[in-house]
């Protein structure tokens, strides 16, 4: 059964990052135009569940489904889009997930929606304290319960994408 477990920021959590990285870039080798660190880990001081969100952009869409092998020697499920269309997603772990893998073919806008929200929380530290205090209230009312902690954030999560997308505008 999986459970949401908000923990203090990890200074662990960059490498983790570079190390699976550099896994996944001998899966993906040319088809991978580059691979980001996105979610809550990726931003400094801020409270998350210990797991590791790395997004992959690649050159066509249609061809990640022929890496499910290979990511499941690396001990990844493959989940298709799992909700949002045109993605491919991946989770390692099982119920104690360590790391979640984001496709998406290079121009899809929810690369551009994924980094701006995260960058915008990287640079406005009073918001990004307002979600992680979101998240630990959340994460104690619905610790058994991972789509209604999900449900609870995604307000918050709209507000904010509102903003870095202004943001993002404003930046060039």
């Amino acid at each position: 059964m999986r459970t949401v477990e908000i923990v203090p920021y990890q200074k662990k959590w960059k490498s983790m990052f570079k190390e699976e990285r550099e896994k996944l870039k001998d899966v993906f080798k040319d088809e991978a135009i580059d691979i980001h660190h996105i979610g809550s880990t990726a931003i400094e001081h801020l409270d998350a569940k210990p797991i590791i969100d790395l997004l992959i952009v690649v050159r066509d869409i249609t061809k990640v489904d022929a890496y499910n092998n290979e990511m499941a020697s690396l001990g990844y499920g493959a989940y298709g889009e799992n909700g949002i269309r045109n993605r491919r997603f991946f989770a390692k772990g099982g119920d104690k997930r360590t790391h979640h893998v984001h496709i998406f073919e290079n121009g899809d806008s929810e690369i551009r929606r994924h980094l701006a929200f995260r960058d915008y929380l990287r640079t406005h530290p009073e918001k990004a304290k307002e979600y992680g205090q979101l998240k630990r209230s959340l994460s104690n009312l619905y610790c058994l319960n991972p789509a209604e902690y999900t449900k609870g954030k995604s307000a918050f999560i709209q507000s904010i994408d509102e903003k870095a997308r202004s943001f993002y505008q404003e930046k060039g």
